[in-house]
């Protein structure tokens, strides 16, 4: 992945501004249908809303409560797609939802919400069927629980991936398949013709001057920047919601639980060695360039946490944090857990299409649905190319054997087994590059921080091949070490010292990087 912001000076058959998850997968199936693509960022990819998730592809058992099942089956059939055409990016992840003799839904209306939920994903079976458990078994599968009044449990299936490396191996796709893509790159303004949008001037907003992009379509998929426009508040509500990311549990399960100040739900989530905790849902009006996590937010989500495990946490637990906007249609409902989260696709008089709303795991259909739009206004016959094409870093061969292959590779080169299950599901393929790096400086087969799966050879291969800019992208989305750990100023200027090289920073650059991730 190279970034060339001078590509941008040709002419395309669609724009695409924003490259966040809508914009990968909308730029990826329009170049696999043969039309030429230009995709632009302001900032990095999934910089925003697509880097601050919950990190899950699931069908949303809470929308079951508002009968929203049109939305669930939809996102259970994504969920499924992707669990088959994307092994590496996209895993099975079990879930529990204890049952409290104060619990707001009892064992009877759970076990018909899960029987629904199973059905609507068409009965899948193991790992994903659910499975009904009395207090003793559901404290043997979640012992740091309170026991408490509790009666019992259930667990079901649904999925996990890293919603950054989703959106770059999606990004990377588009373009092997011919399409430009420029991360910081800034539109400026949509140009028009005779009233109708045909481009856009683009800032180059690393080597500065501009570029007159020219496209016969073009779409926005800018997510929270849409409401800088009148028109676009008028379509979308924002909803911040923060995660905070602390100590590992025992367990290897996710955990769905109701908040008992005000009933929201809210998840307790095994990721990279570490726990998420989250989300908040607060409607949102303030700087869209600043989103942050508040105080209360933090408070909000320990205090509700720590009303069900016996070993309380505190502030001081706390080792990450990270605060993004949700996108949803405009509603009148009260609170923003009530709008809903699908999508829509709003066509404004100038032609410009954007995107409204929508999830990370139906992004799919609904960028499939942005260029079926595009096609039938260019008067292009082809079909939507993404419903069964395996995914760019997806290996060729049976997952499991080749997996198996990895692991034993990884294990002769001195990459410990839990790195080695974490690089195959960060790079699918691509891996075999990272073994040839690791061949070449075996001491890069170290961990970067001890109690967590990335190894050195990350920091080359990411910074050398993955449009890496400045420091915070390689150590925010390529690896999420930002978050993760508490990376002091000395940590950070030995990594920035080691790619420095391979990015050509010199030392002013490097101490412009450092002092921009410790603010």
């Amino acid at each position: 992945m190279k970034r060339d912001f001078a590509a941008l000076q040709g002419e395309f058959d669609l724009l695409v501004c924003g490259g966040g998850i809508y914009g990968a997968w909308t730029a990826y199936d329009a170049a696999l249908r043969g039309l030429r693509v230009a995709l632009v960022e302001q900032g990095d990819w999934a910089g925003a809303t697509s880097s601050c998730s919950s990190k899950l592809i699931h069908g949303g058992l809470r929308y079951l409560e508002t009968y929203d099942f049109k939305l669930v089956r939809k996102a259970l059939k994504e969920r499924r797609r992707l669990l088959r055409i994307a092994p590496h990016r996209v895993w099975p992840l079990r879930f529990g939802v204890p049952v409290y003799a104060d619990s707001r839904n009892g064992t009877l209306l759970l076990k018909a919400g899960l029987t629904l939920y199973d059905a609507l994903a068409g009965f899948p079976g193991e790992p994903m069927q659910h499975h009904h458990f009395w207090q003793q078994g559901f404290s043997q599968h979640f012992p740091f629980l309170n026991e408490s009044g509790l009666h019992g449990g259930f667990t079901y299936g649904d999925a996990q991936t890293d919603d950054a490396r989703l959106v770059l191996e999606l990004v990377a796709g588009a373009q092997a398949h011919g399409a430009v893509c420029v991360n910081y790159a800034q539109l400026h303004v949509w140009n028009e013709q005779d009233g109708q949008v045909c481009g856009a001037t683009v800032q180059d907003v690393v080597g500065g001057g501009t570029s007159q992009v020219s496209a016969r379509q073009c779409v926005s998929t800018a997510g929270q920047w849409t409401t800088l426009t009148a028109q676009g508040r008028a379509w979308c509500r924002l909803s911040k919601g923060i995660h905070l990311v602390l100590p590992a549990l025992p367990t290897s399960e996710a955990i769905l639980l109701t908040a008992k100040k005000d009933g929201r739900v809210f998840f307790i989530i095994p990721w990279y060695g570490r726990t998420l905790l989250g989300t908040t849902d607060t409607d949102y009006r303030g700087d869209i360039d600043k989103v942050v996590v508040d105080e209360a937010d933090v408070e909000y989500l320990l205090e509700a946490a720590n009303g069900y495990l016996k070993q309380a946490w505190t502030s001081a637990d706390v080792i990450g944090s990270y605060a993004g906007l949700r996108v949803m249609k405009q509603s009148d409902a009260a609170h923003p857990s009530a709008a809903s989260r699908d999508w829509e696709l709003k066509t404004a008089p100038n032609g410009l299409h954007h995107a409204i709303g929508g999830k990370l795991t139906s992004a799919r259909e609904d960028a499939a649905v942005i260029v079926d739009t595009v096609c039938r206004r260019l008067g292009v016959a082809a079909p939507c190319a993404t419903e069964e094409r395996d995914l760019p870093w997806k290996p060729q061969q049976d997952f499991s054997a080749w997996s198996a292959q990895v692991s034993a590779r990884a294990q002769a080169l001195g990459i410990d087994g839990e790195s080695a299950q974490w690089l195959q599901r960060r790079h699918g393929v691509r891996i075999a590059e990272l073994f040839r790096l690791v061949e070449q400086a075996p001491q890069s087969s170290a961990r970067i921080v001890p109690e967590l799966p990335f190894i050195h050879a990350e920091l080359s291969l990411c910074a050398c091949d993955e449009m890496v800019v400045h420091l915070s992208d390689l150590l925010r989305r390529r690896l999420p070490l930002l978050i993760l750990a508490k990376l002091d100023t000395a940590a950070l200027q030995r990594l920035a010292v080691a790619v420095a090289p391979l990015l050509g920073w010199d030392e002013r650059r490097i101490a412009q990087e450092v002092a921009a991730c410790r603010s």
